[in-house]
């Protein structure tokens, strides 16, 4: 029971942090080049992580490392950079419902690799999520014709990158603590993130550059919170918990996440809605169980 009730304390704390990063991105993103801020955000949560979890990385084999290497790149590295360069012609309310196909990968990835087995129902609801997907993409294709709906494709394939690292950390890396996952998944992200970052002057740039001054708060908030704070907390959420039921957190993040944005003046059709909601029933109808009748009779 206790589990049960710690479990949704997570979803819920993750839901109100991730849904706040997209809002966040699109604020580094005034001041700083998409690299720079998926750059500055690994660098950032790294540094924390460093500090505070360093001893932790003493827990991990040989064997653990191989698949933090794979891990770290799938979900800390490409996404921070995925996400920023999506925020460039995408609005932050329809990438945040855009990342709600992640529970449906998790499903797909574990059934190609893992060998999660899936009933009828959740192969039913897979296809229900995906032709969301497509919807919404194209309502807003038609729509927006000032954003290119091609920049989805980083979305996607960020979604992508978090369904093999949620399937990773259950089966080969649950017995590591959350804070030694995060701390060495980070650690395999920050000297390619900082090379990046080299590459792109921003270290030279930042000293006269007021806009970069003000930005750089956001984007401290969105590695240390949104990205440090977070990914701890949803790899005890994955340790607890099955792994659709971790990445069901994108359930709850368009809500915040168009919530935020709409108070930043964004507008989003009814169709992209609709497109939104098809995508979460598809979700929910993978993740749903069957009432035990045993249970229901007593």
């Amino acid at each position: 029971m206790k589990n049960i009730d710690q479990k949704w304390l997570y979803l819920i704390t993750l839901s109100f942090i991730w849904g706040s990063s997209f809002i966040l991105i699109k604020r580094s993103l005034v001041g700083y080049t998409p690299l720079q801020v998926g750059g500055l955000r690994i660098v950032f949560a790294s540094t924390l992580l460093f500090i505070i979890g360093f001893k932790s990385l003493k827990t991990l084999s040989k064997t653990d490392w191989k698949w933090i290497g794979i891990a770290g790149l799938c979900s800390s590295f490409f996404p921070p950079f995925f996400f920023a360069l999506a925020q460039t012609e995408i609005s932050s309310g329809i990438t945040s419902i855009l990342n709600s196909v992640a529970p449906l990968f998790t499903t797909l990835v574990g059934i190609a690799l893992f060998g999660l087995m899936l009933k009828g129902r959740q192969v039913l609801g897979v296809l229900i999520g995906l032709f969301g997907t497509v919807v919404l993409i194209a309502a807003g294709m038609e729509n927006n014709v000032n954003q290119n709906y091609w920049y989805s494709l980083f979305i996607i394939f960020a979604a992508l990158g978090y369904a093999f690292n949620i399937n990773i950390i259950k089966k080969y890396l649950s017995h590591l603590s959350p804070l030694a996952v995060t701390t060495a998944s980070f650690g395999v992200a920050f000297f390619p993130a900082l090379i990046i970052l080299m590459y792109t002057g921003v270290f030279q740039q930042f000293v006269h550059n007021s806009a970069m001054h003000q930005a750089v708060w956001y984007i401290m908030a969105l590695a240390f919170l949104g990205t440090a704070l977070a990914n701890i907390l949803f790899n005890k959420l994955i340790k607890l918990s099955s792994p659709v039921f971790a990445a069901s957190v994108t359930y709850l993040i368009p809500l915040v996440a168009v919530l935020f944005g709409f108070l930043d003046g964004e507008n989003i059709s009814f169709i992209q809605l609709l497109g939104g909601l098809i995508i979460l029933f598809g979700v929910w109808l993978v993740n749903r169980k069957k009432p035990n009748l045993n249970e229901k009779i007593k």
